[in-house]
C-alpha cells in the first residue's frame, strides 16, 4: 500500500458522481479528508467481520468481491472496476462487512472515511438519493445474477458470466474482447463453478466458435447464441 497524491481537479473526475451533487464548500471538506493509496496485485482491502471505515472508490484497476465458501472455495459476488464505489453498505446499516475485498491488478483506490460520508450526507439530500440509487443498483445486479448461479447449468453459467462481464465492465474498443481479464479461477469463482469445469467449458465455447481466447483475454465472437445458453440455462 502506497500513499499517492491526486490534485482537486483529477478527484473532482474520478468521483465525479459524488463530486457533482456537492456544494464548493462540501467538495473541500471531500477533498480534504479523502486518501489515495496504491495496491499490489492481490493485496487485500478489507476482510470478512472488519469494521467498515471507508468509502472506496477505484481510480485504476480491478478490486473483486467475494465471500469464502466450503473448503476456502471463493465466490465472486462482484468486480469493480474505475469509477465505481465499494465498502460502505456496511457502515449504512451498522455491521460489519460480511465480504472480504482484494485486488485483481495493480489499483489506486481512493477512501474517504465514512464519517465524512455520514456528515455529507446529513447535510445534502442529492449525496442520500445517490447512494440510494447505488445501492439499489447492485443489489438488482446480485438477484438477477443470483438466480443464473444457483439454476442454470454448468454452459448457461459460464455464458451468462461472460454476457455480464461484456454488459457491465464493457469490451475493447473492438467490441467484442471483454474489458476485464480474469484468471480461469477467478472466472470459474464468479460462475459458481469449479476451476476445471470453467476451462472445460470455455475450451469447448471455444470448439464451437463462440468465443476466441488468446491469454486471458476473451473475445465474445457470437454475443447472441451466448445470450440464449444463458437464457436457457
Amino acid at each position: 500500500m502506497t500513499p499517492i497524491s491526486l490534485s482537486k481537479e483529477m478527484l473532482s473526475l474520478k468521483l465525479a458522481e459524488i463530486w457533482q451533487v456537492l456544494t464548493p464548500e462540501q467538495q473541500n471538506y471531500l477533498y480534504d479528508q479523502a486518501l489515495v493509496r496504491r495496491y499490489a496485485k492481490g493485496e487485500m482491502l478489507y476482510e470478512e467481520g472488519q469494521s467498515a471505515e471507508y468509502l472506496m472508490a477505484v481510480l485504476t484497476g480491478c478490486v473483486k468481491i467475494y465471500k469464502e465458501g466450503h473448503k476456502t472455495r471463493i465466490q465472486i459476488l462482484r468486480l469493480v472496476i474505475p469509477g465505481q464505489y465499494f465498502g460502505y453498505r456496511a457502515r449504512f446499516v451498522e455491521e460489519s462487512y460480511v465480504t472480504s475485498a482484494s485486488c485483481l491488478k495493480p489499483t489506486e483506490i481512493c477512501l474517504v472515511p465514512m464519517v465524512c460520508i455520514e456528515r455529507l450526507v446529513n447535510q445534502n439530500l442529492s449525496l442520500a438519493k445517490l447512494f440510494i440509487r447505488l445501492l439499489s443498483r447492485d443489489l438488482g445486479v446480485c438477484d438477477s445474477r443470483s438466480i443464473s448461479l444457483t439454476q442454470s447449468h454448468i454452459r448457461g453459467r459460464l455464458a451468462e458470466t461472460l454476457i455480464f462481464l461484456a454488459y457491465a465492465y464493457g469490451t475493447c474498443p473492438d467490441n467484442i474482447t471483454l474489458s476485464v481479464e480474469l484468471s480461469r479461477e477467478d472466472l470459474a469463482a464468479l460462475s459458481n463453478m469449479t476451476t476445471a469445469n470453467a476451462i472445460r467449458t470455455l475450451s469447448s465455447f471455444q470448439s464451437e466458435g463462440l468465443i476466441s481466447i488468446h491469454g486471458r483475454a476473451i473475445r465474445l465472437n457470437d454475443a447472441p447464441k451466448l445470450r440464449l445458453l444463458a437464457q436457457n440455462g
